[in-house]
């Protein structure tokens, strides 16, 4: 019998291969391997904050899916993954490098398992139980059939009294702003909790203004019960039942800065879970993605005492 999680995620997680230091990966002779995604990150993001955790998905029955569920599993969450004969497992490759180099992402993901999952494949019990489902912009930008599927996978979820959450999370990899509004704010209708960066919701929504403009735009115009905007370095603000919350970012040595929204998020929502107010939430998430951007990889290999100290070390700071 399966435990009943808290927090139920779906999306790709793929293999990061990534050269040592600031090598080349044209010239790489080694490459470090983490799995890697948005939604896993959020759930492990959770789980490692106290909030039981599933994260469903498909993936191809061959040592690499399985490399894929076994990281998984080791960071906590329940990995719950239909197992497919079909299709192949997506990587991505990250080269990183200072300016004016910068950070280069190559994507081999097509055809990859997940990309056929139907909604039918999962069980759906699992949703209708948990306090919340999230996804992300990514999943459905990766074929039609997840489109469709993310879309049933939310108004399940809705229609079951789940609270469902989404971030945005748009990739210009994967398609253009107006293909993503096209299809995003179809889901809108099923969604209770957006987050998005204030600049996606200025390229893909075609919106105005600054975060609170933005956040209350999208919250009465498509019935959010809540809305978090990111800033980046700026740090965020919320819109919940007609009240503005904000935080700024924790300052932090950045070692990797990949899977920060994602620990933000999940932190986000474990403290919502909790039984948090949304300021004392984006406290945490704050911390959370701050600690997050010290630890190599895409995942938020933190704990609750960590992320307390950091929120302590601030308080300490103002009051001096």
């Amino acid at each position: 019998m399966k435990l009943v999680s808290d927090l139920v995620t779906f999306g790709e997680t793929m293999l990061r291969l990534s050269p040592a230091g600031n090598e080349r990966i044209e010239t790489a002779g080694e490459f470090e391997v983490r799995a890697a995604g948005a939604e896993s990150n959020v759930a492990i993001a959770a789980e490692r904050l106290g909030t039981p955790s599933t994260w469903l998905s498909k993936l191809p029955d061959n040592p690499l899916g399985r490399r894929v569920a076994g990281e998984l599993e080791r960071y906590g969450i329940d990995a719950d993954p239909v197992w497919t004969e079909e299709g192949r497992q997506g990587t991505y490759y990250l080269e990183q490098a200072g300016k004016p180099r910068g950070t280069n992402v190559v994507y081999d993901r097509a055809n990859a398992a997940v990309t056929t999952a139907e909604a039918d494949e999962f069980d759906l019990e699992a949703l209708r139980d948990a306090e919340v489902f999230f996804t992300s912009g990514i999943t459905p930008a990766l074929s039609a059939t997840l489109a469709e599927t993310t879309a049933t996978l939310l108004k399940t979820a809705s229609r079951a009294g789940t609270t469902t959450a989404f971030d945005l999370n748009y990739r210009n990899k994967l398609w253009s702003p107006s293909e993503a509004k096209e299809t995003l704010t179809a889901l809108f209708d099923s969604i209770d909790v957006l987050v998005v960066a204030a600049r996606d919701a200025r390229q893909v929504l075609d919106l105005e203004g600054d975060a609170e403009t933005l956040a209350e735009t999208l919250g009465t115009d498509h019935g959010f019960e809540t809305v978090v905007i990111t800033r980046g370095s700026a740090g965020a603000l919320a819109w919940h039942d007609g009240e503005y919350h904000e935080h700024d970012a924790y300052e932090t040595e950045t070692v990797d800065p990949i899977g920060t929204g994602d620990a933000f998020t999940g932190a986000f929502l474990a403290r919502r879970i909790d039984g948090d107010g949304v300021s004392s939430a984006l406290e945490y998430a704050a911390a959370t993605a701050a600690l997050k951007r010290t630890i190599p990889g895409d995942i938020a290999v933190v704990t609750p005492a960590e992320v307390e100290s950091v929120i302590g070390e601030q308080t300490s700071d103002i009051s001096r």
